[in-house]
């Protein structure tokens, strides 16, 4: 019986974490590919001999060539500079476009029926410079972001209440950035809205953190971003696409009317399954929360223009 296949593109932390969660999790082989020789080959190997320690059972390979990526079924390209402190997620804009635009475009050559989850920053944008390399359909190619987002804002919900994190559910609609949008309305601990258990300074204050979620980390690591947290949220999407889960997870689709934006990605809900993007979630919006998200597209559809797309 074929296993899956998992290709993760660029063997940094975010792209070796990505393999460890997904081995974790046994999704199935992995491939991890990056232009510098010896590093994917050496993590591969190294998450290889965990393997009879931890007790999964999948093939991880190390590789300078695409033709090893052959057949996946998932390709994550994560590979792009990574933000320094005092640097926005715009500011790697024109270099990680050119760098997207190559990866998307060999892997799909190699695996011409994959689904293509997009982690390089600046997110929505990347994810439309990898549709428009790979000749993808739409369903088949998904930002990672509103999942991370949301768990942000989720884990900053269950520190403050001082409860499970599993008992807690939110999501964030908007582009992955300053202008990201937490709806606070649509946010639970264990079923109760949170604006009835946390004043709304405190809500206030947990929603500017989660749109700084990133930068604080950036701010912390000094030499590096977030890679934990984004690794597990791919992986998230990832098994709900090989294992037709049918979940709804906030993930940069590509709009085509829906929310009354069209032909960008932006973070909102949708169940993700054997398909892709299989439905995009049109929740209703107040005035407010509207000209939020209308900002935060029109932070997008900015960039776009910078890459003329």
């Amino acid at each position: 019986m074929r296993r899956n296949k998992i290709t993760v593109v660029g063997s940094g932390n975010v792209g070796a974490t990505c393999a460890h969660w997904a081995a974790s999790k046994e999704l199935g082989d992995i491939v991890l590919i990056d232009v510098v020789e010896g590093v994917p080959q050496g993590k591969a190997l190294d998450l290889m001999e965990s393997a009879p320690i931890e007790g999964y059972d999948c093939n991880i390979l190390g590789t300078n060539s695409y033709e090893d990526t052959r057949d996946s079924d998932i390709i994550v390209i994560t590979a792009g500079i990574a933000r320094k402190p005092g640097m926005s997620r715009d500011d790697l804009l024109s270099t990680n476009a050119g760098i997207v635009a190559s990866c998307s475009g060999q892997a799909a050559k190699y695996s011409p029926g994959a689904y293509i989850i997009v982690v390089t920053n600046p997110l929505d944008i990347m994810a439309h410079v990898a549709l428009k390399a790979s000749g993808f359909p739409p369903h088949r190619v998904l930002g990672m972001a509103g999942v991370l987002d949301s768990a942000r804002f989720r884990t900053f919900i269950a520190l403050e209440l001082g409860i499970s994190f599993e008992d807690v559910s939110a999501f964030v609609l908007g582009g992955h950035g300053d202008d990201m949008v937490p709806l606070v309305r649509y946010s639970y601990a264990g079923g109760i809205p949170i604006e009835k258990l946390i004043p709304a300074d405190r809500i206030s204050a947990m929603v500017e953190r989660t749109r700084k979620g990133g930068a604080e980390i950036v701010n912390h690591l000094k030499t590096g971003s977030a890679f934990y947290a984004p690794g597990a949220s791919v992986i998230q999407m990832a098994e709900a696409i090989l294992k037709d889960k049918k979940r709804i997870l906030p993930v940069a689709a590509y709009l085509q009317g829906e929310y009354g934006e069209e032909g960008m990605f932006l973070g909102v809900p949708a169940i993700v399954g054997g398909g892709g993007v299989e439905k995009i979630l049109e929740v209703d919006l107040t005035a407010d929360e509207k000209a939020q998200l209308a900002k935060s597209a029109e932070s997008v559809r900015s960039l776009l223009k910078v890459v003329n797309l």
